[in-house]
């Protein structure tokens, strides 16, 4: 992944660290260090905001293992100066399986700061809250009450808080999917209003929630309403039939041509009438770069791609676009025989001409 470090993984899980992440890091250590110019001070700041991010990171695997318990896998776990993010291949379908794999995120963050908070009573360390906050006190204490500010803050009935998806399954379990996730998505961007209104007012970060808010609100119905448009829609409805392919032999120039030709960005190789490989635009370029037009496709083709099947829907197709992060499949149909290609570009088209029909 660009701009991320890996950090290394866990039950198959990488978890990856973002660039910004290491920005924000060098600037709580120049500010502390700018306070106090001591750094004993520099090491307290800067190590409590990475065990901050130790709680937002066992957040993430509370999702990421639960959801594993429904055979549903993830595909990595990514660390942003703003929180963390579990990508899982896709939500449960059951609203009950979603509603607990949406609550173990807080879960986690609970157990930690009621964890926290009963040794220090054991030690007999807890102090009055009301004399600290977030850069004052005893850094354990704080952080069992950041914990649960992660709780507070990640049930904020609104997407993509964990929220969100509480309340999607809670209606889910009395109405339709799709109208439930519109029902959630809308009391999310009203939420949204609020926040902003009072953020003008008030305090300019809600005003950050308040877009980071409306925007996942949106982005969430958008996906839900195309899951539901594109159900039960054969895949041979929807893939392109006229394309180009290459050989494995043939050189890179050819790639340009054809490319420079028309609007094909990706290209199957065929060898003896077999497909042996995925010639994607990035892949043209780079070896543009390293070997020249001169080369041979075969050099920097893909050698491991995924295909779709002529007999799937268009849904599950999309989904495996999505997990694969690449921009076309193949379509071979039941001997194995290449005969078409489907691309999230020629899905879209398809769905703006179905909704101008209904029309």
């Amino acid at each position: 992944m660009r701009w991320t470090l890996r950090l290394g993984a866990y039950r198959g899980i990488d978890v990856y660290l973002h660039a910004t992440f290491l920005l924000l890091l060098g600037f709580l250590a120049v500010s502390y260090w700018l306070a106090s110019r001591s750094f004993a001070s520099v090491f307290m700041g800067v190590g409590f905001f990475l065990l901050l991010f130790a709680s937002v990171l066992l957040h993430e695997f509370g999702h990421a293992l639960t959801a594993a318990r429904y055979g549903i896998k993830t595909r990595d776990i990514v660390l942003y100066p703003i929180g963390g993010v579990a990508r899982l291949e896709r939500m449960p379908e059951d609203p009950r399986q979603e509603l607990v794999v949406a609550l173990a995120g807080p879960a986690v963050n609970v157990v930690i700061a009621l964890g926290l908070l009963l040794w220090l009573n054991l030690a007999g360390i807890l102090e009055p809250l009301r004399g600290m906050d977030w850069t004052r006190g005893p850094l354990l204490e704080r952080l069992a009450v950041v914990n649960i500010f992660l709780v507070l803050f990640n049930l904020i009935p609104a997407f993509p808080m964990d929220g969100g998806r509480v309340l999607r399954a809670l209606l889910a379990m009395r109405l339709e999917y799709t109208r439930a996730t519109q029902i959630a998505a809308g009391i999310g961007q009203a939420l949204a209003l609020v926040f902003g209104l009072v953020g003008l007012f008030w305090n300019p970060f809600l005003l950050f929630i308040a877009f980071f808010v409306w925007i996942g609100a949106a982005q969430e119905a958008s996906l839900v309403q195309m899951k539901s448009a594109l159900g039960g829609i054969p895949l041979r409805r929807v893939m392109l039939t006229d394309f180009e392919v290459l050989a494995a032999d043939d050189q890179l120039i050819r790639a340009v041509q054809l490319t420079l030709a028309g609007s094909q960005k990706d290209f199957p190789v065929v060898e003896d009438g077999r497909l042996v490989g995925v010639l994607r635009q990035d892949d043209m370029l780079r070896g543009l770069h390293e070997r020249g037009p001169g080369s041979r496709v075969v050099e920097s083709m893909q050698r491991e791609f995924q295909t779709a099947v002529l007999g799937e829907m268009v849904e599950t197709v999309l989904q495996r676009l999505g997990e694969c992060r690449c921009r076309t499949l193949p379509v071979l149909d039941g001997r194995d025989q290449l005969v078409g290609m489907v691309t999230m570009e020629n899905i879209g088209e398809f769905m703006r001409i179905e909704a101008a029909l209904r029309r």
